[in-house]
């Protein structure tokens, strides 16, 4: 760092990093959420769900006459001050679990019953969700264990970066666009702040670092850009979901074309500081194995291996955002929808449109990132570059 601040691009390119934390600190503390609103999606519902175990299940008559095979469970209390005591509850054929067995762990909710209502035609609790918790965790461990394993220190400070990225997505973006805070605002802020603490955190403050931070940035904002046009152009509403609409019902003040950009934004910060580190990294690779190279080389010899990892990331956020659209693809299959229709339809559309703009700011920031990355290394001494390789 040192030897940065005596260049004149050194001291340009910690000042451009310095100035965008502060501007994220700043959009940080201006659209940090108050708590002042919260959407009841389904009156009763907010309640923290209680953790149950099935006892017992038989197969019963439905109150619904047009329902068929529905199913008493009995469950017993796990947790709460009501611990042991057990409950029954009918579910249907369409219900979450209907396939639930003795020793299954459930989360259920106690039901509200309305003034003047029959208490004894309705459950006293309901099914919310099968407990995922436990299976969930172990592959959390098993994946932390392999990043620390493989990664050591560098793959622990990522977890914490990666902890820390959780925790600005749930506490200021979730909150903040339920508040209805401008969505692209949300997105940006909060893709840069996950941007900055992961980059820093598992790859320090260094060159590598200052020339992945601008180059994501850079790269975002042309990914906003984009986000911003296209939306527009394809006339994406964000109506393309039950839970959109379920949002909007409640929310009037809710943009839902502002929910699916801040989707395409934060869900291509993703790739884009993938990228920028395997960038930066190759430059600094270079430096080090040949000294003698100037920025000119540098940007040449790295931008041969950008070109491969672009086509191979390219093709992994195809199949991400082709697999999240699966079943929407299906269901327009089976009712023999032609393809070209069938990409038309908003749900479809969306993922179209936000696999294309984040694949285009991926690819833009290859040269960006290289060519920041090839400036500042050809003014270092080799010895001072990172040595360390970077972790996905």
């Amino acid at each position: 760092m040192k030897s940065l601040l005596q260049t004149p691009v050194g001291k340009l390119v910690i000042a451009a990093v310095a100035l965008l934390a502060l501007g994220t600190v700043i959009g940080l503390v201006a659209l940090w959420p108050d708590g002042r609103q919260q959407v009841d999606l389904i009156p009763g519902q907010n309640a923290a769900p209680l953790a149950a175990e099935v006892v017992g299940s038989e197969t019963v008559r439905c109150r619904n006459p047009q329902a068929t095979d529905c199913r008493e469970l009995t469950i017993e209390l796990t947790a709460g001050p009501q611990s042991g005591s057990r409950s029954a509850l009918t579910v249907g054929d369409a219900g979450p679990a209907p396939e639930l067995g003795e020793g299954a762990k459930v989360r259920v909710v106690k039901n509200q019953v309305p003034p003047g209502a029959d208490a004894g035609a309705i459950d006293p609790y309901s099914l919310v969700e099968v407990d995922r918790r436990m299976p969930m965790l172990w592959l959390v461990v098993v994946f932390a264990g392999l990043v620390v394993v493989f990664g050591r220190a560098r793959g622990a400070l990522a977890l914490v970066g990666l902890g820390a990225s959780l925790l600005i997505v749930v506490k200021f973006v979730v909150p903040a666009l339920v508040e209805a805070e401008s969505p692209v605002a949300v997105a940006t802020i909060g893709s840069l702040a996950v941007m900055l603490l992961t980059i820093v955190l598992a790859h320090g403050v260094g060159p590598k670092s200052l020339a992945a931070i601008l180059g994501t940035a850079a790269s975002l904002a042309a990914t906003i850009l984009l986000a911003v046009a296209f939306t527009k152009l394809a006339y994406l509403t964000g109506f393309s979901s039950e839970e959109a609409n379920l949002l909007q019902a409640n929310n009037a003040d809710l943009s839902l074309e502002g929910l699916v950009l801040a989707g395409m934004v934060i869900g291509a910060l993703g790739v884009l500081d993938d990228v920028t580190v395997s960038q930066a990294s190759t430059v600094m690779a270079l430096r080090r194995a040949n000294p003698t190279q100037r920025a000119g080389e540098l940007y040449r010899g790295a931008l041969t291996v950008g070109r491969d990892h672009v086509a191979a990331t390219v093709n992994t956020l195809v199949l991400a955002y082709v697999g999240a659209s699966l079943p929407i693809l299906l269901v327009f299959g089976v009712g023999g929808t032609p393809f070209v229709d069938a990409i038309s339809r908003e749900a479809v559309a969306e993922q179209v449109v936000a696999m294309l703009v984040g694949s285009i700011g991926l690819i833009l920031a290859v040269p960006v990132t290289t060519w920041l990355a090839a400036i500042l290394a050809a003014r270092l001494p080799a010895g001072e570059l990172e040595a360390s390789g970077h972790v996905h």
